[in-house]
């Protein structure tokens, strides 16, 4: 199979080395023609420390090696997913598959990835989301990782099983992209205030506490944008906050430590710098649990702190004296 990748951060480099590993022939593409040669000489990218890349690894700044592939994979930062879209849309074949691994929603109009890949190339390619607990700090040295792919055409969402899946890396397949695709943006959120606890020197009941009732909340607002409850269980929801909670690989945790030993959540993003996407995550997420009436506690005390410049103390106090509630029941009913 030949494959493109979109993307030169480290998970589109840890995924073209997944591709190769697997024998197909894969060009990873960078927006920066610059970046592209200097890969191409140092066959390394410093996201990946110690990884070398393959020579059999093609590395372009030319958004027209999609023309030939049979699959394409969007590996940009969130923001940058719509733009990338639009560059490729003209080089795109009816047919072939498009795979879809940045976790977000879109700024303003709230939109998965896969939702804004099927607008800008207008239907002509199908798109499966690909998503679970994997840093590409790991997948890049070949540790055992496991991922969903997720499409509502049972064929795509094999073919991405079947390109990707090796001795190290292991594919799943789902039918409920709308709830893989949400997980892998909403525990962003989630990642950001585990954080802020181990910023205030919380320890290991309170992560406990917060990761299983945040865990609730996603689900809640899961169901009514569309996906299925068993996900949000699964690799892609409950696999995937557990990690992203707990690595010091997760930009988003380490935000959020930042941010609770005192740095503002602008000096915290600028020390890690990288993108942080729990940072917009948390106002989309403000936005949809307003407009569908769920009640989200967790994540929206993180927007509070985000964009209101609420003190994480007397967040942490509002959450701890909320009025009494039965843990079941909430479970399972939409306001809490």
């Amino acid at each position: 199979m030949k494959a493109a990748v979109l993307g030169t951060g480290g998970w589109g480099t840890a995924l073209s080395l997944v591709l190769c590993d697997n024998g197909h022939k894969v060009t990873l593409w960078s927006h920066n023609p610059e970046k592209a040669e200097l890969l191409r000489k140092t066959r390394e990218n410093p996201l990946l420390k110690s990884v070398k890349l393959p020579e059999s690894l093609e590395i372009t700044g030319d958004i027209r090696c999609v023309e030939e592939a049979d699959m394409v994979v969007f590996a940009s930062p969130s923001f940058a997913v719509r733009e990338t879209g639009r560059k490729a849309a003209p080089f795109l074949r009816p047919g072939t598959v498009l795979v879809s691994v940045s976790k977000g929603i879109e700024r303003d109009t709230n939109l998965r990835m896969s939702q804004i890949l099927s607008q800008e190339i207008g239907g002509k390619c199908e798109v499966v989301a690909l998503s679970g607990p994997s840093h590409a700090e790991e997948v890049g040295v070949r540790l055992p990782t496991g991922c969903v792919s997720a499409c509502a055409d049972a064929a795509a969402a094999k073919l991405v099983q079947d390109a990707f899946m090796n001795a190290y890396f292991r594919v799943y397949t789902s039918p409920d992209i709308v709830g893989v695709e949400l997980s892998g943006a909403l525990k962003n959120v989630v990642a950001l205030s585990c954080g802020v606890c181990d910023g205030l020197g919380y320890q290991d009941n309170t992560k406990a506490l917060l990761m299983t009732r945040a865990m609730g909340e996603i689900a809640r607002l899961g169901e009514l944008l569309g996906g299925s409850r068993l996900t949000f269980g699964g690799l892609a929801g409950m696999g995937d906050l557990i990690v992203t909670c707990t690595s010091m690989h997760s930009r988003n945790r380490r935000a959020g430590i930042l941010i609770g030993q005192g740095k503002t959540p602008q000096q915290a993003m600028e020390e890690v710098g990288a993108v942080v996407e729990g940072y917009y995550a948390a106002e989309s997420v403000h936005q949809l649990a307003a407009g569908k009436n769920v009640d989200m506690p967790i994540c929206n005390c993180v927007y509070d702190i985000l964009y209101r410049g609420k003190q994480v103390r007397d967040v942490v106090t509002e959450l701890m004296t909320r009025a009494k509630k039965d843990e079941v029941e909430i479970s399972w009913m939409y306001q809490s």
